[in-house]
């Protein structure tokens, strides 16, 4: 009885797949042996004893099918895990191609942004360097004005003295300022 039980567990290790109901007709066979085997069960000695109503083909057969079945389930899981890992990285693709774009129009905007502040600091340097051209014109417009002046001023000092002059000479007199020592 043993050993019909080592066979009828041996194919299931073997195989993980849903348990066959042929073991099961064999050990009933083995509990329930017909009268013949009643001899051979007072000598103690253990016989193999075959169900003729379920045929070894027939358990080959039921063995094969749970392993077709099992590497059929195996090749469905499988089939199943790569399709959710090529969603997974499609999804993660395009995430990344998102972020990158969300990061190409920000930085675009960043960058127009600095042009266009770039532009204004060059345009308002511009327009300070022309008040500074003009205040220099302007500066120089005076100075030349003070020039005038200052040699309108001269001109006129130097005609008075000579008209000065000539009237000392004219008189014959000496003027009273300026040569204090000589007096």
């Amino acid at each position: 009885m043993v050993e019909a039980e080592q066979t009828a567990a041996a194919p299931a290790e073997e195989v993980a797949a849903p348990t066959v109901e042929a073991p099961v007709a064999e050990e009933k066979a083995v509990v329930d042996p017909p009268v013949e085997d009643k001899k051979v069960e007072e000598s103690k000695a253990l016989v193999a004893v075959e169900d003729p109503k379920a045929p070894k083909k027939s358990f080959d057969r039921d063995v094969a099918l749970a392993q077709v079945e099992n590497e059929k389930r195996l090749s469905f899981i499988k089939a199943w895990e790569d399709s959710e890992k090529s969603k997974s990285e499609n999804k993660a693709q395009k995430q990344l191609s998102e972020v990158a774009a969300w990061e190409n129009s920000k930085k675009a905007v960043l960058e127009a942004k600095l042009k266009k502040i770039e532009e204004q600091l060059e345009k308002k340097k511009a327009e300070y360097a022309e008040k500074m051209k003009n205040n220099v014109a302007l500066v120089h417009k005076q100075a030349e004005e003070k020039r005038a002046v200052v040699e309108a001023k001269r001109g006129e000092e130097l005609l008075k003295a000579e008209e000065t002059a000539a009237k000392y000479r004219a008189t014959g007199q000496t003027p009273k300022k300026g040569f204090g020592c000589f007096g």
